[in-house]
C-alpha cells in the first residue's frame, strides 16, 4: 500500500549532500509507488516558534503566525511518514529543520491534551564526522524525540565524511545513497 511521505529538508545548500540523500530516498520511494512531498526549508519563509500557546484554533491554519508553514501543515496532517533531513550542525539538526519542526506544535494544539498526530519517521543526515561517536548525540536526540512523540522509527541514515559540497557523490557515491534509496523503496 502506498504511503504519503513528507520530507522536511533542513539543508541550507540547494544541491548539498543532504539534498542528494533526499534525492536518493525520493527515487526509491516513488519507484515503490509512494507519494512524496518535499519541502526545501531554506527556500521558504518560516519563522521560529513564538511559544505563545495561541495556536490550534483553526485546523486549516493552526498557527497564529502566517508564513510558509501554511504549505506544510496540510501535507503533514496527511502524511504517513515524516522524513527529517538535515546536515549535522553541532551534533544536532540545522536551524531550518528545528524551526519548522518546532512550529508543528501548532497542530498538537488542535488536541485538548496537546497530543501530536502519530507518525512514522525517517532521519536522513549528512555529517563531516564519520565515527559512531560522532553520530551518537544526534541519534540519541532523534530516538528520544520519537519516543516522546509516540512516533515510530522506520530508519536513520547518517552519511559521515561528507563536509564539502558534492562529497557524497565522490568515488562512485557514498554507501548512504544506496541505503536511502533502499529505505525509500521499502516504505510501500
Amino acid at each position: 500500500m502506498s504511503k504519503n511521505i513528507v520530507i522536511l529538508n533542513g539543508s541550507p545548500r540547494k544541491h548539498g549532500n543532504t539534498a542528494t540523500l533526499c534525492d536518493a530516498f525520493v527515487e526509491g520511494a516513488e519507484a515503490a509507488g509512494n507519494h512524496v512531498t518535499r519541502f526545501d526549508l531554506q527556500t521558504m519563509n518560516i519563522h521560529g516558534c513564538l511559544g505563545c500557546m495561541k495556536g490550534g484554533k483553526d485546523p486549516q491554519s493552526p498557527c497564529v503566525q502566517k508564513d510558509d508553514m501554511a504549505l506544510i501543515y496540510p501535507a503533514y496532517r496527511e502524511a504517513d511518514v515524516v522524513v527529517l533531513a538535515s546536515p549535522m550542525y553541532y551534533w544536532g539538526f540545522s536551524s531550518q529543520l528545528k524551526a519548522a519542526f518546532d512550529r508543528l506544535f501548532a497542530v498538537a494544539e488542535l488536541d485538548s491534551e496537546y497530543r501530536n498526530p502519530i507518525k512514522n519517521c525517517v532521519l536522513l543526515m549528512a555529517a563531516e564526522g564519520n565515527t559512531p561517536e560522532n553520530g551518537k548525540p544526534v541519534l540519541d536526540y532523534y530516538h528520544t524525540l520519537l519516543e516522546q512523540l509516540g512516533w515510530h522509527d522506520l530508519g536513520d541514515i547518517l552519511a559521515g565524511g561528507v563536509l564539502q559540497l558534492g562529497d557524497i557523490l565522490k568515488n562512485g557515491g557514498h554507501e548512504a545513497l544506496k541505503q536511502a534509496r533502499k529505505l525509500g523503496a521499502s516504505l510501500s
